[in-house]
């Protein structure tokens, strides 16, 4: 692993920060548990610091990595039958062809200039996801296990929870990372739900985006372009409320609500992020 330190420098256009302490990786590897026969792929392996600890507890790991330096390294690090690696942008990546018909657990160190898109796009691998086990920034994970009224409650609060029971496990100081990042990071675990509330997701997705496009406002004057008062109080919403105060099923009763009278909000821009 020096060899690689030495020669391989972090690139800031891929968001590398890459983990370097053995207490870190071994409290990781422990908290996904991998075990013998299990699909797990690996967003972003880099340097290969827990890859290799899941390899032995797995037996063979897939990987995605964007770096072609990286993805040069770790082929030539690993057996075929330890790591079989995938060379792509993960946001491209087309899912349905790894391991095709069969349960998968992801796990990685997600860049943070990606994290909200790639963790928006993964929810459309739900229903084939044994569980999720991701390292983000501190305030992502913060975000994302926010209840109504903690004013990191928002959008993405609202979506994912929709599809996980999400779990903030530990926060992981910079110095674990070589650079070490100017921001603390946090290990998630995020286990998709068997039975998330019916809504249509594409309507939910327009409805949570326009509730939370300008935080400051009421959902009355957020939602005036669209529908009056009358709907939120219908939905058992209070229209002078902020999208913060109101919980993700309140957002799925909206949502059926809007749906069963044909508002679909067509025009509204569904934001990818936050």
């Amino acid at each position: 692993m020096a060899l690689v330190l030495k020669s391989h420098k972090a690139k800031k256009n891929f968001g590398q920060n890459f983990l370097h302490d053995d207490f870190w990786i071994e409290k990781i590897a422990s908290a996904v548990d991998a075990q013998p026969g299990q699909n797990i792929v690996e967003i972003g392996p880099g340097q290969a610091a827990l890859t290799r600890l899941m390899i032995r507890d797995a037996g063979c790991v897939t990987c995605i990595e964007i770096d072609k330096d990286l993805a040069q390294w770790l082929q030539k690090k690993f057996k075929p039958e330890e790591l079989a690696l995938i060379e792509a942008d993960v946001l491209k990546v087309d899912f349905a062809r790894i391991k095709p018909g069969e349960k998968i657990r992801l796990v990685g160190n997600l860049p943070y200039n990606i994290s909200s898109p790639l963790l928006f796009r993964l929810m459309e691998l739900a229903d084939r996801v044994i569980d999720q086990h991701f390292m983000l920034q501190k305030e992502v994970v913060d975000r994302m296990a926010a209840t109504p009224g903690h004013k990191a409650f928002g959008r993405l609060s609202v979506m994912l929870q929709h599809r996980y029971k999400i779990v903030k496990l530990f926060d992981v100081p910079p110095d674990a990372f070589s650079p070490p990042p100017k921001v603390i990071s946090s290990v998630v675990r995020m286990i998709p739900l068997e039975s998330p509330l019916p809504v249509n997701e594409k309507l939910f997705e327009r409805v949570t985006a326009q509730a939370f496009s300008m935080k400051r406002k009421t959902l009355k004057n957020n939602f005036a372009k669209y529908f009056g008062p009358e709907i939120l109080e219908e939905a058992g919403i209070d229209p002078g409320a902020r999208a913060e105060a109101v919980s993700m099923p309140s957002f799925v009763t909206l949502t059926n609500l809007l749906e069963s009278k044909g508002i679909l909000l067509d025009d509204c821009v569904s934001a990818t992020q936050e």
